[in-house]
């Protein structure tokens, strides 16, 4: 008779494999995020992953979500912190060539999420509600037209970040935001 061995309990399990997916995706891109790669990442058995998960699908919608979130709060919690115009803008130029979307996996991430949510409405439902969290975040302080541009550029920015060989720099960044938010209803 073969000994049995006491099964491992692992309450944290699914959430490990949704941050190993993260991780997997981050370092090969959605092609070669496979089932495998992840299940090595979360150090769980290959089986881990269809226990919690219907398809590799499933995993990656709650892995962008989660990632979308994730993103969204650290947004509004750096435009919650500030008062005035001029703070508002400096949290801004932060956003963009400091606190979010520098880190190069971060940055990976999003670019695989802009090419899923190009072809899939769940996806883009996704990057949708993540745009429309950082508007709010930035009306805040912005009327509503200055805080779709500045999104827009807080996005285009960090496309560029990734793609351009020169780094950015932030009195190009501090510029870009001055020049868009200088007549804004709440400039005093």
């Amino acid at each position: 008779m073969t000994e049995r061995r006491p099964r491992r309990h692992d309450p944290e399990r699914r959430d490990r494999i949704v941050e190993a997916c993260l991780e997997v995706v981050g370092e090969v891109g959605v092609a070669g995020a496979s089932t495998r790669r992840v299940a090595a990442a979360a150090d769980v058995p290959l089986g881990s992953i269809t226990y919690h998960f219907d398809s590799v699908d499933a995993l990656l919608v709650e892995a962008f979500e989660r990632f979308a979130r994730r993103m969204s709060d650290r947004f509004e919690a750096a435009m919650a912190t500030v008062h005035g115009i001029d703070e508002a803008r400096r949290a801004v130029v932060d956003l963009i060539a400091v606190d979010v979307l520098t880190d190069p996996h971060e940055l990976v991430l999003t670019h695989e999420l802009y090419t899923l949510a190009a072809r899939d409405p769940r996806y883009r439902r996704l990057t949708h509600a993540w745009m429309a969290r950082s508007r709010h975040a930035l009306e805040r302080h912005f009327d509503p037209p200055t805080a779709r541009l500045l999104d827009a550029m807080i996005e285009g920015l960090t496309i560029h970040r990734a793609l351009d060989t020169e780094p950015r720099d932030r009195d190009e960044v501090e510029l870009a935001v001055d020049r868009l938010t200088r007549t804004s209803p709440g400039d005093s």
